[in-house]
């Protein structure tokens, strides 16, 4: 059933007179929080710094085909839903939010719980034809996801995670989606490392973000990582 969610820990306490059972997917022990941590804050330095080298290089060429801002920001939904937030270079046209609500019936995920078409004509250059242009290559290549390591440093997302969903999008979920808003977003995760661009069902995501929930340690969160680098590497699509 997609409502299922195995609980693999389990905790008795004493509430009263009662003992209580409580079920969960996975709790955190201080030693692994502190090391999920620790290389959030490595890796968010380390990312910072990237961030720093690739606006210097990126910011004339985004400019110069779309005069605005270099970033864009945007509020997502972070864990147990916190609302933050979230930067990225910006990769389309200004009035991109605006054209969205024209794109909608082109939205390749079922029941609108995403938004993903093919050749958004939204993103800066996409008018010389798909796969080209400034916003297509920062966006092929994930270097639109790199100011998101702001937001690791300020705690808001983890390097490894779920993926932080619009407030639009969380106002459609039904409950068992909500299990995906457990733990802080990430800048990739489960997903992003499982044919990242053809996923169009929405279930299929959630089915992985709960398997990655369930099952998380540290060893995990490396191998995605690789994972990650191996697929960026390979240009199989944006994250």
């Amino acid at each position: 059933s997609q409502y299922d969610f195995p609980m693999q820990k389990r905790i008795v306490e004493k509430f009263g007179e009662f003992t209580v059972v409580t079920m969960t997917p996975s709790i955190l022990n201080l030693r692994e929080a502190f090391a999920k941590r620790l290389m959030d804050i490595v890796g968010g330095f380390v990312g910072c710094l990237l961030t720093g080298i690739f606006t210097v290089i990126l910011a004339p060429f985004i400019w110069i085909k779309s005069p605005g801002p270099i970033f864009f920001s945007q509020m997502r939904v972070g864990r147990n839903g916190k609302l933050f937030k979230m930067y990225k270079f910006r990769s389309m046209y200004p009035d991109a939010e605006e054209r969205k609500q024209e794109l909608l019936a082109m939205n390749e995920v079922e029941d609108g719980y995403m938004f993903k078409i093919e050749n958004d004509p939204r993103i800066i250059g996409s008018e010389k034809g798909a796969g080209k242009g400034i916003g297509n290559f920062i966006r092929k290549t994930s270097l639109d996801e790199f100011p998101q390591f702001f937001n690791v440093l300020k705690g808001d997302m983890s390097i490894v995670g779920t993926r932080p969903p619009l407030i639009s999008e969380t106002n459609l979920y039904e409950l068992h989606h909500k299990a995906r808003l457990a733990i802080k977003p990430g800048i990739t995760g489960m997903w992003q490392v499982s044919c990242r661009s053809d996923i169009t069902d929405f279930e299929e995501v959630v089915r992985l973000d709960r398997e990655y929930i369930s099952n998380w340690n540290i060893g995990m969160d490396i191998k995605i990582l690789v994972k990650t680098v191996m697929v960026v590497l390979k240009e199989d699509g944006s994250m």
